[in-house]
C-alpha cells in the first residue's frame, strides 16, 4: 500500500503543472469555438431553398369543382317568385337576383349597408321589416323546393 501512496504523490506534482497548461489552452480554443458557431448557423440557410421547392409541387393541383347541391335548380315559392321570377334557379342565382332587386329598389340601409329594409314583397319572404344580409340566405331556404 505504501507504493500505491507514493505513486499518486509523484503523479500529483506533474498533474498540477498540466492543468495550468490546460487552463491556458481552452482560452485559445474558445475563439475557435466561436468561429465554429457561425458555420452551424449557415447550415440552416441551405435548408431554406428546399422549403421553397415544396410549394412548387402544389401548383399542378386539380381544378375545384362546384358542389352539385348549389347548382341544383330549385323552384321558388309564390312569395319569392314575385321577386326573382317563377322558373327554377340554383340557390346561388336566387341570391344574385335578390341583390339585383334590392339594389334596383334601393332597399339597402343607408347607415348600415349590411342591413336590408324589406318592402312589401320582401317582407313576405323574410317575415321581418329589416334583415341582415347574412340572415338573408338562410331565410331564402324556406322558400325553395
Amino acid at each position: 500500500m505504501a507504493t500505491a501512496k507514493k505513486a499518486p504523490a509523484k503523479k500529483a506534482a506533474p498533474a498540477k503543472k498540466t492543468p495550468a497548461k490546460k487552463a491556458a489552452a481552452p482560452t485559445k480554443k474558445a475563439p475557435a469555438a466561436k468561429k465554429a458557431a457561425p458555420a452551424k448557423k449557415a447550415a440552416p440557410a441551405k435548408k431554406t431553398p428546399a422549403k421553397k421547392a415544396a410549394p412548387a409541387k402544389k401548383t399542378p393541383a386539380k381544378k375545384r369543382t362546384p358542389n352539385a347541391a348549389f347548382m341544383k335548380a330549385l323552384t321558388p315559392s309564390s312569395a319569392l317568385s314575385a321577386v326573382v321570377g317563377n322558373k327554377p334557379l340554383p340557390r346561388t342565382e336566387v341570391v344574385k337576383q335578390l341583390w339585383v332587386y334590392i339594389k334596383k329598389h334601393g332597399l339597402q340601409d343607408a347607415v348600415n349597408k349590411r342591413m336590408i329594409n324589406a318592402d312589401a314583397k320582401l317582407k313576405e319572404v323574410f317575415g321581418k321589416v329589416q334583415v341582415s344580409m347574412f340572415e338573408m340566405a338562410g331565410l331564402i331556404g324556406k322558400h325553395l323546393k
